[in-house]
Parts: C-alpha cells; sequence; structure tokens
C-alpha cells in the first residue's frame, strides 16, 4: 500500500494524486492544503503553482519552491483547524503544521493557509506564519497552594 503523504491513512492513488494530476478538484481547502503538502514531497511544482490563486503569484518563485521540495525530507502534515473551506463555502483557512528535516536539522512549518474559490475551484491565496506562544511563568508565592495538586501550600510542600 503506498500512503499518501498527507497523513490521511488513504493511498495516494485515491487521495492527492487524483487532485494534483487534475483527474479531479479538491472539494474543501483542506483537501487542497493535503494536496499542495503531498506536491511537496512529490516534487510536482507545476501543481503548487498552479493551485495559486492567480491574483497572489506574484513574486512565486518557482525554482526555490523547487529546490525546498527536492532538498526536504519531508516528515509529515499535520492539520490543527479549518475555518470554512467546505464544499458550499467560497473561501477558507487551514492551519497546518509541515514537518521537514534540511540542513538546520528538523523543522516546522507552521502556517494559517488563506484558500478562496475561482470557478468552483479551491486556489491557494496566501500564508500566515504562527509564531509560537511565548512560555509563560506564573510566580506562585509562599502561601499559595502547592502546583504539584498536594493541597498543602507551596512553602511547606515543594517550596
Amino acid at each position: 500500500m503506498n500512503n499518501c503523504p498527507c497523513g490521511s491513512g488513504n493511498e495516494y492513488a485515491a487521495c492527492c494524486e487524483p487532485i494534483i494530476t487534475g483527474k479531479t478538484t479538491a472539494e474543501t481547502a483542506e483537501q487542497l492544503m493535503r494536496a499542495r503538502y503531498s506536491a511537496h514531497e512529490k516534487v510536482e511544482i507545476d501543481f503548487i503553482f498552479e493551485s495559486t490563486h492567480p491574483d497572489y503569484r506574484e513574486g512565486y518563485d518557482h525554482k526555490g519552491t523547487r529546490d525546498w521540495a527536492e532538498k526536504a525530507e519531508w516528515l509529515g502534515l499535520e492539520i490543527l483547524g479549518t475555518t470554512a473551506g467546505g464544499p458550499g463555502d467560497e473561501e477558507g483557512e487551514v492551519e497546518f503544521i509541515a514537518r521537514f528535516r534540511s540542513k538546520e536539522g528538523v523543522r516546522n512549518h507552521h502556517e494559517r493557509g488563506q484558500f478562496k474559490r475561482k470557478r468552483k475551484q479551491w486556489l491557494f491565496t496566501e500564508g500566515k506564519m504562527v509564531k509560537s506562544q511565548p512560555v509563560s511563568v506564573t510566580k506562585i508565592g509562599r502561601n499559595d497552594p502547592c502546583s504539584c495538586g498536594s493541597g498543602k501550600k507551596y512553602k511547606k510542600c515543594c517550596g
């Protein structure tokens, strides 16, 4: 069985390949996002360009995209959530993390991809990178309940 790179658990021939080859179109923004990830792994750069909305192609770097796709070892796609982007919608957003290994090591590409329909076909418009949230540290006072859950005061427990 040739599992699809997008992580759906389906065979590539029944999942992203028909979208990439143009035999069918993506029914949802998420399907297009999955196909675009698979296209990176399969180095199907023409599909990545063609599935980009024409109004957003300015500055597209075909050679740079090919280099990235060829040189990266693609480790997986995680869909974190979608907003709209269904069969009856005209716009949608897919938040995802694409994991890959490059010469710099393992990297996470965390993005909120924006999608629009044009002539009933989903197209990628732009991606907004999601930055890691800063770690928040809550200072525990000596007389506060201990964070370990013991029910004792911090100073009598872990403090």
